[in-house]
């Protein structure tokens, strides 16, 4: 990475020519990323009124652009994506997501998130391995680059869509695990590449250490970072302090050759969680800080992805040219393998997820018919429910059903990961330009297919969501009473009130009155009207309030 500046390469020379080429190179990539976002930000305005996804979109523009005579090849190093893009979008998915459904689908997230994610990539290494074998190793890592889904953008429409709750905790839950499970496995797949590694199995030693203490990392920042946060008392630097974290806690991760994502997945989780809910880390002028990253996240999070959508699409054109001119693998047959691949990566997530899920369904008739059969080993799984209610968790869930198991299935559609690793790979790594062209390909392909039929399927499922809106309406009403209740409460000030009634809802989670969807949504509506109390009065109506942070940052 010699004379890395802004977004392009700059190799250290001693002409002036050389020199004034490099520049010219930075200024035209850095010009093309202006034009990207900006170009993004028409797509998506178009997109989202016709209900379309804007990275389809985004993608297929780019890829098409790419092909302009006389376009210029947009040229990254290949870890930047990976150690600066990844990071905040993969800590702003896991700040919504809710620790209580995390955990009664912990088991499917699990099963999807990491058996499933390790089956896909071995068996789509082996295909590309047999249809590339030019590629050699090179094979595992295109598998880890294809392996996990993302789910993110689906579920997050997913009341416009019609999709169950459970199914969109599951999806949401997979999403996060998925991403750390592949991208760890990416890095050790690379890691065999580069002769890191002796073998497969001490990679998978590896891949356990690097979960370990790769969450140990994430966790130690995210203490690290509640503490400090209440001390500062600026919602400018309290937004910087966090923007920091899953920079700073992927890099220190990777350094120690741990999983940089699962440090940036349990650190945004425990923040998260602490700072919305937790009363021992609410303080005074905290609802500042929380509105301002309300509206700070989707905005990185829109930049960032249309970045890597368009970035990936553009590297198209480029990417078949060098195919065309090398003789192993060549493009016929690379997008030869491009097509197997997607059909693959498809039927083998509808094919494995209803066998996962059917085993657990099997399993759990098995235990069912042993109960009615042995008193004593139905006590045994009685004591064992009542053990788990006292620490609090609920009661395990029964498997999906079969509708939900072929939506859970269908919604497979690869994303920001896969392109995201796809443009990270190494140089070095033998057919990196195929891995390039069918990341792309098969990323394209699943949302062409998948992405577009969502919707329909969902209709076609018939799901009757009676029942959880109802739930949802009641979980909402007891949510504003309680808050209600607490407004009653005496208090020294409206800021006093208004703190009031967070506690009692955090309060409300802690005693599982309340689902922390429904706290989070209460919470957002008493900081927006907090914050209203203390808007600037009109100019001339009477001195105007010092707002602490406002210009001291």
């Amino acid at each position: 990475m010699d004379g890395f500046v802004l977004l392009g390469y700059a190799t250290p020379t001693t002409t002036r020519s050389s020199s004034s080429k490099n520049v010219s190179l930075i200024f035209v990539n850095d010009v093309q990323l202006l034009l990207i976002v900006g170009a993004g930000i028409a797509v998506a305005a178009v997109a989202r009124k016709r209900n379309i996804e804007p990275g389809m979109i985004i993608v297929v523009l780019a890829a098409a652009a790419s092909f302009i005579p006389g376009m210029p090849r947009l040229e990254l190093d290949s870890e930047f994506i990976l150690a600066v893009v990844v990071p905040p979008l993969l800590y702003s998915a896991t700040r919504g997501m809710s620790v209580s459904a995390f955990g009664a689908n912990l088991r499917a997230i699990v099963t999807l998130g990491v058996l499933l994610v390790l089956l896909t990539a071995g068996v789509l290494g082996l295909v590309a391995a047999w249809l590339l074998p030019a590629i050699g190793a090179g094979a595992f890592v295109l598998g880890s680059v294809l392996a996990p889904p993302d789910t993110i953008t689906t579920v997050s429409h997913g009341d416009e869509i019609g999709l169950p709750k459970r199914v969109t905790s599951i999806l949401t839950g997979e999403s996060l695990v998925n991403d750390a499970t592949a991208l760890t496995l990416f890095s050790i797949a690379i890691g065999v590449v580069g002769g890191e590694h002796a073998s497969w199995g001490h990679g998978a030693l590896e891949l356990l250490r690097n979960a370990t203490v790769g969450i140990a990392i994430g966790g130690a920042f995210a203490v690290a970072t509640l503490w400090i946060r209440k001390r500062l008392g600026n919602p400018t630097l309290e937004t910087s302090l966090v923007l920091l974290v899953p920079f700073t806690a992927f890099l220190v991760a990777e350094t120690v050759h741990a999983s940089g994502i699962l440090a940036v997945v349990a650190a945004a989780f425990l923040i998260s969680i602490n700072l919305t809910l937790d009363p021992k880390h609410q303080y005074p002028g905290a609802y500042r800080t929380r509105l301002q990253e309300q509206a700070f996240w989707p905005v990185l999070d829109f930049v960032l992805e249309t970045f890597v959508f368009a970035y990936i699409g553009l590297q198209l054109k480029f990417v078949l040219d060098d195919l065309a001119h090398s003789a192993q693998p060549g493009l016929a047959r690379t997008l030869i393998a491009a097509g197997v691949l997607l059909v693959v990566a498809i039927v083998f997530r509808l094919v494995a997820v209803y066998l996962l899920f059917g085993r657990w369904t099997l399993r759990n008739r098995m235990v069912k018919r042993r109960a009615d059969r042995d008193a004593a080993f139905r006590d045994a799984i009685e004591r064992r429910q009542q053990r788990r209610g006292r620490r609090g968790g609920g009661q395990p869930l029964d498997p999906p059903t079969p509708k939900e198991t072929l939506l859970v299935g269908w919604i497979g559609m690869r994303g920001i990961i896969t392109l995201a690793a796809a443009g990270s790979t190494p140089v070095w790594v033998p057919g990196r330009d195929a891995i390039l062209a069918i990341a792309l390909l098969v990323t394209l392909g699943t949302l062409l297919m998948q992405g577009t039929t969502i919707g329909w399927l969902t209709r076609r499922l018939s799901f009757d969501l009676t029942a959880e809106r109802a739930h949802e309406d009641e979980l909402r009403q007891r949510g504003h009473q309680i808050v209600a209740e607490a407004a009653r409460q005496p208090a020294t000030d409206p800021d006093a009130s208004f703190e009031n009634q967070r506690l009692a809802v955090g309060k409300a989670v802690s005693e599982r009155r309340l689902t922390e969807e429904v706290a989070r949504a209460l919470i957002e509506d008493l900081d927006l009207r907090q914050a209203a109390t203390h808007t600037m009065p009109p100019i001339g109506a009477g001195p105007r309030p010092n707002f602490p942070g406002k210009f001291s940052a």
